[in-house]
């Protein structure tokens, strides 16, 4: 059980004892991100990005069979959201998907980057809904301290990372007034900043809920232009799934099935060398969870 990878179906089924030594072992081997990542290109020569996940921990298997392939070198990055809103054919599908991605992290320390999403930062600006604590306590008895230490870990991602072929990753936005150098803005964000990062929308979609200013077109172009990156990859916002944006500068992604009348469940396949300028340069992929239900685990 306590090998790495945590299979979710064994998570699921695990005693209170057996999820207080997953916890344990994961707090010693997660690593801890600082809020903006500078991802080097490595031996990885590109990445499978995936969007949010909500609990869907079968398209998050799905995603790291891409990932973790006979001689793959590649990176896998999450752009947060990976609780909350758990498929009804999942079970405790919040904590098995987050035990599941954090124990792939642990394997993986040098390879899978999971970025923070709205509901990773609950406990600093509240999302709803959020199932997680029920969850925890469904699974394990009213016990807080599992949930703390499970959102602990999920708080050891970036807000926001970046690679040398000019790929901005976030949740959901980026911050509107940028300190020099750049990246130093995400180690001083106040709240403000925080949800400009994993709140706020992009004005094509269809949502507005209110936590940060949606933002532009043009808003986009100047963060790119400053920070001298080229295109951005985010969640959030599962209406715009699989549509490129604002010239090919920007991209969504949902995988889950929760959202896949929109565009699907769909990651990217991001190449981590040379220059990227359009989204139409990276390869979309569907999962093969996408239409499909499963019986309870």
């Amino acid at each position: 059980m306590s090998e790495l990878p945590f299979p979710p179906e064994s998570v699921l089924a695990a005693s209170p004892e057996q999820a207080d030594e997953l916890l344990t072992q994961l707090e010693r081997t997660v690593p801890l991100y600082p809020p903006f990542l500078s991802i080097p290109a490595g031996a990885a020569r590109e990445a499978v990005v995936f969007g949010d996940t909500h609990g869907d921990w079968r398209s998050s298997v799905a995603t790291a069979e891409l990932f973790d392939g006979p001689g793959s070198s590649r990176r896998l990055i999450g752009l947060g959201d990976y609780v909350d809103r758990a498929p009804d054919d999942s079970g405790e599908g919040s904590v098995a998907n987050a035990f599941y991605l954090l124990s792939l992290a642990a394997k993986y320390p040098d390879r899978v980057i999971l970025l923070q999403g709205n509901h990773e930062t609950t406990r600093r600006v509240p999302a709803s809904p959020h199932h997680l604590p029920e969850e925890v306590d469904e699974l394990w008895g009213p016990e807080s301290e599992r949930y703390d230490r499970l959102m602990g870990l999920l708080e050891r991602g970036p807000i926001a990372a970046a690679t040398p072929s000019g790929v901005y990753f976030a949740h959901a936005g980026f911050p509107r007034h940028l300190l020099e150098p750049w990246p130093s803005t995400f180690a001083k964000l106040d709240l403000e900043g925080l949800c400009e990062v994993v709140w706020a929308e992009c004005d094509a979609a269809r949502s507005r809920r209110g936590a940060a200013p949606p933002w532009s077109g043009a808003d986009l172009d100047r963060f790119l232009d400053a920070s001298g990156l080229s295109i951005m990859l985010r969640g959030h916002d599962p209406d715009l799934t699989g549509r490129p944006l604002y010239a090919g500068r920007c991209l969504t992604l949902q995988t889950t099935r929760i959202y896949e009348r929109f565009g699907g469940v769909i990651v990217a396949v991001v190449p981590l060398e040379g220059s990227l300028r359009s989204v139409a340069q990276l390869t979309i992929r569907h999962l093969p969870t996408e239409g499909r239900s499963y019986p309870p685990p």
